[in-house]
C-alpha cells in the first residue's frame, strides 16, 4: 500500500513536526518520507481532504465486544470495524465474554479472529477465574498467550487479600493489575449516583464514597505489594485526589476516564434514559469539572470510550431492570473535542500505548504507518444514524459534537469513512 497524505496538520505532542503541517509518503506500511511537496515517483494513491489532521494511532483501553457468547451484541469482526472508522487502531477487549476470558485458550481465540484487520486486539486476561473474585484466574499462562493485563470488567475484589497476592505474583513476569473499584457493600442496590437528582427520581443512589473507599484501600494494598496497578474508569473528585497523592509518593499506579462521565452529569437521568445507566455511575458537575482538571492536569493517565454493547431485550427496559453500560467509540472523539483542546485528546487516546507497555509508532520517518486521520471542524448532533455497532445503546443520541474522524492506516491498510 503506498500513499501521500497530502497537507496534513501533524498532531502529537513531544514530536518536532507537532502542529506543523506536511505531507507523508508512506510506502507498504511504512512512513517513507514527511515534507512539503512531496511528488514521489510511482504508483501512489493521494488522500487530499479538508482540515486534515493526522495523529498516531488512537487506542481504546476498554472495549466490550460480546463474541464469544453475546455475538447478538457485537462480532469481533464487526467490533474491529467500528473501532477502525472511530479512529482507533487499537483496542484492549475486556474479558465479559461467555466463556470469561480467563485462560489462554480463550486469549488465543480472540486473537485469532481479530487476525488481518485494520485495527489491532489485544485482550485483557479475567483477573479471576470465571470474574468471580474467588480465585485467581491462569494469568501468567494467559500473558504468554498475549493478554495485555488482568482485571474483571466492572468487578470490583471484595477480597483484600486477593488483590495483594495478585499484586505480589504479577511482578514475576512484568504483569499489570486491573482493579474496578467499588464497595459492593456500600453499593448495595443502588443503580445511580446518590444524590438530589436520585432522592428527586426515587432511584437508588450509589455514594462515591463506595468508590472512595476501595481506591483509598487498594491504593494502601499497592504501597505495601509494588507492581503495577490500573485503576480504570474514576468518577468522583475524591478519587482523583486520592491517585493524585499516590503518584506523588511515586506508586506505579495509573488511571482512566470514561468519555460519558466527562460530558454528562445526573441531571440527564430526569428522562428514565436507560442508556444513561452505567458503572460506576455518571455523577455531579462537581466531580465533572474535577475529572476535566485531572485530564488537564496529567492526574488521568488515558481516556476510554468504555464502550459496551447490551441488545435491546436487556437495556430498553425499565431504568431498574436494565444492564448497565453504554456504546462509545462512534462518539469519542465528537464528544471529546467540545470540552478539551485538540492536542489534549490525542495524547490521552494514545496514552493506552504506554500503560499496557506495548509497542509505541510516532509520526516520525521510518516508523510503521500506524495513523488516525481526522478534522477539528464542523459541529453536529449523534444521531442513531451515526451508530455502526451492532447494537444501539449510545448514550450520546442527541449530543452535540464537533469534528469527524476521516480514517485510519494501520497494519499496511486503510479505512476511510
Amino acid at each position: 500500500m503506498n500513499l501521500i497524505i497530502k497537507n496534513a496538520r501533524i498532531i502529537e505532542k513531544n514530536n518536532p513536526l507537532n502542529n506543523q503541517i506536511a505531507d507523508i509518503q508512506i510506502s507498504n506500511g511504512t512512513i517513507e518520507k514527511i515534507g512539503t511537496n512531496l511528488q514521489p515517483s510511482g504508483d501512489y494513491q493521494e488522500i487530499k481532504l479538508d482540515n486534515l489532521h493526522v495523529s498516531s494511532g488512537w487506542f481504546d483501553i476498554s472495549v466490550s465486544l460480546g463474541e464469544p457468547g453475546y455475538e447478538d451484541r457485537e462480532t469481533i469482526t464487526n467490533g474491529l470495524q467500528v473501532a477502525s472508522k472511530s479512529g482507533f487502531t487499537g483496542i484492549a477487549l475486556q474479558p465479559n465474554t461467555s466463556p470469561v476470558l480467563d485462560n489462554q485458550s480463550q486469549i488465543h481465540f480472540v486473537k485469532q479472529k481479530a487476525q488481518n484487520s485494520v485495527t489491532d486486539l489485544f485482550p485483557i486476561g479475567a483477573l479471576t477465574s470465571n470474574s468471580e473474585g474467588i480465585a485467581l484466574a491462569e494469568l501468567l499462562d494467559m500473558k504468554n498467550a498475549g493478554a495485555v493485563a488482568f482485571g474483571d470488567y466492572n468487578k470490583s475484589l471484595d477480597n483484600a487479600n486477593l488483590l495483594k497476592v495478585a499484586l505480589q505474583y504479577t511482578q514475576d513476569f512484568g504483569g499489570k493489575v486491573i482493579a474496578f473499584s467499588m464497595d459492593n457493600t456500600i453499593k448495595g442496590k443502588g443503580i445511580v449516583n446518590e444524590g438530589i437528582t436520585s432522592t428527586q427520581l426515587g432511584l437508588k443512589g450509589i455514594a462515591s464514597l463506595a468508590e472512595d473507599l476501595i481506591i483509598a484501600r487498594n491504593l494502601f494494598i499497592l504501597e505495601y505489594t509494588g507492581g503495577k496497578l490500573h485503576i480504570p474508569t474514576v468518577s468522583s473528585a475524591k478519587s482523583i485526589d486520592l491517585i493524585r497523592e499516590a503518584k506523588a509518593k511515586g506508586l506505579n499506579i495509573t488511571c482512566s476516564i470514561s468519555v460519558h462521565h466527562l460530558i454528562f452529569t445526573d441531571e440527564v437521568l430526569n428522562g428514565f434514559d436507560s442508556n444513561y445507566r452505567v458503572m460506576p455511575p455518571i455523577r455531579t458537575e462537581a466531580d465533572r469539572k474535577a475529572l476535566i482538571d485531572a485530564v488537564l492536569d496529567g492526574t488521568i493517565d488515558c481516556i476510554t470510550s468504555d464502550h459496551n454493547p447490551i441488545d435491546i431485550e436487556h437495556k430498553k427496559l425499565e431504568f431498574d431492570l436494565a444492564k448497565n453500560g453504554t456504546i462509545g467509540l462512534e462518539s469519542a472523539f465528537g464528544a471529546l473535542q467540545t470540552i478539551l483542546p485538540t492536542e489534549i485528546i490525542v495524547e490521552k487516546l494514545t496514552s493506552g500505548r504506554t500503560i499496557f507497555e506495548l509497542e509505541n509508532t510516532s509520526v516520525a520517518e521510518g516508523d510503521k504507518a500506524n495513523l488516525t486521520l481526522f478534522s477539528t471542524d464542523g459541529d453536529w448532533i449523534f444521531e442513531e444514524t451515526n451508530i455502526l455497532s451492532k447494537s444501539k445503546n449510545s448514550a450520546f443520541i442527541g449530543t452535540k459534537m464537533k469534528g469527524k474522524i476521516y480514517g485510519t492506516i494501520n497494519n499496511n491498510q486503510m479505512n476511510l469513512n
